[in-house]
């Protein structure tokens, strides 16, 4: 696989995202301006310009029209996919670490971090057409009881909110009432990411000890883990095959301290069910932060520390592949 190399970005990147078509690849990292790109040719369409900090997350709706993005700066903006202008911009008392539009495109929710006295909280706020807020208050105002919550992503129905903790908690909150429905510990380190699969019935969480763990949405039982010997940024489910893929690494900072092998910064392969590794891409000069399947399943893309994002297009020999346990 030769991938696209997509440059657009001075800094580490933070999050890579598809639309539901897949026409387009959104990134954002810890510079001010979020990108949009062909994911076919790697043709960089636009950036968001506005923020003053890190860009911690971004999302887009369902038809395509309307962008999110959480940043360092306080500050929760959307924005014209079509013509890239700002149309609101939410300020929150902390930095905004994850965010996201729900399937229905008429509610956000973003999360924010724990500093300056604040709790870390998760947020749901009401659209009026996908133009403006319809007040001021948040309808849920949920906190995290001192577990910062560093990744969140919407349930199925837009009836709860799943969200990861520095702690490894996971915690499922409603969405009408901002109470917890369910808690559970699975992880003994930092969740760093969560994806669902393409129905929703199941999502993968990222840790910093080392593991991706599989999860049913609506129990949260825990099905299956992928262990590794480096911590896991971001982890991503096929839509297409039984194959999910981890990305991830040690910090510069701490690769230094250990061995010069520790590293480890390859994209990786593992059966969804045999939970075996079955490859490898080497391909970034950093750790990998975020990675994500093409809806189609033929390719994937991950951004890492050393600000790249690289589209991988599968050769036809992965398609033929048949995994022997």
């Amino acid at each position: 696989m030769k991938p696209l190399l997509l440059h657009g970005h001075e800094r580490a990147i933070t999050q890579i995202k598809y639309n539901r078509e897949g026409d387009l690849l959104f990134s954002c990292a810890k510079d001010h301006t979020p990108n949009v790109w062909f994911s076919l040719n790697g043709e960089r369409l636009g950036t968001f310009n506005g923020h003053n900090g890190a860009v911690w997350g971004i999302d887009v709706n369902w038809d395509s029209t309307r962008v999110i993005t959480g940043a360092a700066d306080n500050t929760c903006r959307i924005w014209d996919l079509e013509t890239g202008t700002e149309i609101t911009t939410i300020s929150t008392e902390n930095a905004v670490r994850s965010c996201g539009f729900s399937y229905s495109g008429k509610q956000i929710m973003y999360t924010t971090d724990k500093s300056m006295g604040f709790e870390s909280s998760v947020y749901v706020f009401d659209l009026e057409a996908g133009k403006q807020l319809l007040g001021e208050d948040s309808l849920m105002k949920a906190q995290s009881s001192g577990n910062k919550i560093t990744s969140a992503i919407w349930g199925p129905l837009d009836e709860y909110i799943i969200t990861g903790h520095e702690n490894g908690d996971l915690v499922k909150w409603d969405v009408l009432t901002g109470n917890q429905i369910q808690r559970v510990q699975e992880h003994k380190g930092t969740i760093n990411d969560l994806q669902h699969y393409k129905d929703q019935s199941m999502f993968i969480t990222a840790s910093k000890d080392k593991t991706a763990k599989l999860f049913d949405t609506a129990t949260f039982e825990h099905l299956k883990t992928y262990k590794t010997e480096r911590p896991v940024n971001s982890a991503a489910i096929s839509p297409i095959r039984d194959h999910v893929v981890l990305g991830g690494g040690q910090e510069a900072m701490d690769v230094t301290t250990t061995s010069a092998r520790a590293g480890k910064f390859d994209a990786r392969f593992f059966h969804l069910v045999f939970e075996d590794e079955f490859g490898r891409v080497k391909d970034h000069f950093g750790p990998i932060n975020s990675v994500a399947f093409h809806p189609d399943g033929k390719s994937y893309s991950s951004g890492g520390e050393d600000g790249y994002v690289r589209v991988h297009v599968f050769d036809p020999p992965y398609f033929d592949f048949l995994f022997e346990c």
